[in-house]
């Protein structure tokens, strides 16, 4: 049994849920408002009582961290130290998602493109649509081909505050 540190903070686009291992390396980040899709991806990924959830403050500094970003120290999510189950082409679609810099956005297909699968966008965007670490692993950074804001398990209105926030929509 694997036990998992959980937190919660306010932002300015929502409480978020922020899930570690004991080596501090993120899990799971979801919106509260998603708990029981977050339970069901974490249960999907690693088993059925397969780990326990144990409240903790700021764990391994994270949560700070986290507030962080929210304060425009944009970058901060870029070290942070994530470890993720799921197949090993999800796990290769969600590394490469933390390639794409703040402030930039890429289509399904540019980024099928950069893992050399360049006709598996449908895939990709079910990998995206499964990431575990909302942000960090920046799944709101990947836009369809004609610009639009599809897609965001957290919703499009969080998106577009994310991208926002990052200064994407403003440099447009």
């Amino acid at each position: 049994m694997e036990t998992f540190y959980i937190d919660r903070t306010d932002t300015p686009a929502g409480e978020l849920v922020i899930i570690c291992d004991s080596e501090h390396n993120l899990r799971a980040i979801d919106w509260v408002d998603h708990y029981e899709r977050l339970l069901k991806l974490l249960t999907s990924h690693y088993g059925p009582n397969t780990f326990t959830l144990i409240e903790k403050a700021n764990p391994g500094g994270l949560t700070d961290k986290m507030q962080r970003y929210f304060a425009g120290e944009l970058d901060i999510i870029d070290g942070l130290p994530v470890k993720t189950a799921g197949t090993a082409f999800q796990r290769q679609v969600w590394q490469e998602l933390r390639n794409i810099p703040c402030g930039k956005t890429l289509s399904y297909g540019e980024l099928a493109q950069r893992i050399g699968r360049p006709t598996a966008s449908r895939a990709v965007g079910m990998a995206n649509g499964l990431n575990p670490i909302s942000i960090v692993v920046p799944c709101h950074r990947v836009i369809g081909a004609s610009g639009s804001l599809t897609g965001y398990a957290g919703g499009v209105e969080r998106k577009r505050w994310l991208l926002a926030h990052e200064g994407y929509l403003l440099a447009r």
